[in-house]
């Protein structure tokens, strides 16, 4: 029976595996549309401009975030039931190619090599023993992840950041909208920094710096394009 709670630990679940695709989403939506309206109200003060600019730009990328997002998880699943499949089938022949498997994957998860050694010199006669013990290290990876969960998770970041930069439009007149948004969107990069920070176990001055620096500098290109068309174009 489906409860609330099964609802919610499976929603947690979900939320803490997709850690990386949801910080990914949300900072790519951030740029992106930080820059894009930044150039857009550059130019104008018609604020429905704006707000027609920023909502289609971040509806187009979120959902193209989405199918790359679900593309990626698929194309990784498939990768690893296809060596999954593989190594099955090396493990019926020559009981050495299971021994090599065995002393690549106790590197992997950083044995040394005596120790590797010993191991294996433990179970190279027994065929049961290896391909039991290859299973037991095929499963300290990294689950795969769904693929409509990873698309729907991007979907949800990169909208939902995306539209951080636009909201201040909505309630402001352009030039007033202009200051909020920059405010708020800074500091929500610089938490993203954070995010990417403990994520990669990185310094956290240098990742908030380096996040912070990347989505000003998207809006510097956006304002520079903007400005440059419409002196180009303009009537």
């Amino acid at each position: 029976m489906v409860t609330i709670a099964s609802i919610a630990a499976r929603l947690k679940r979900s939320f803490v595996e997709s850690a990386g695709t949801i910080v990914f989403g949300m900072e790519d939506g951030t740029v992106s549309i930080f820059g894009l309206v930044f150039g857009v109200a550059a130019t104008t003060s018609n604020s429905a401009a704006v707000l027609v600019a920023g909502a289609s730009g971040a509806a187009a990328a979120a959902v193209s975030m989405m199918a790359g997002a679900y593309l990626e998880a698929e194309t990784s699943r498939d990768e690893a039931v296809a060596s999954a499949e593989n190594h099955g089938a090396d493990l019926t022949g020559d009981n050495s190619v299971a021994l090599a498997l065995v002393s690549k994957r106790l590197a992997a998860v950083g044995l040394t090599p005596q120790l590797s050694k010993a191991l294996v010199d433990a179970v190279q006669r027994d065929h049961d023993a290896v391909t039991g013990l290859l299973a037991a290290l095929r499963g300290t990876h990294s689950p795969q992840l769904d693929p409509r969960e990873q698309a729907l998770w991007m979907l949800f970041a990169d909208f939902l950041s995306a539209a951080v930069p636009i909201v201040p439009f909505m309630l402001l007149p352009v030039a007033e909208a202009r200051v909020i948004s920059a405010i708020i969107t800074i500091a929500l990069l610089a938490a993203l920094g954070v995010g990417r920070a403990r994520i990669g176990k990185r310094n956290v001055v240098q990742t908030v710096a380096e996040t912070v620096s990347i989505g000003i500098a998207a809006a510097f290109a956006g304002v520079a394009i903007g400005v440059l068309i419409n002196r180009g174009f303009g009537a």
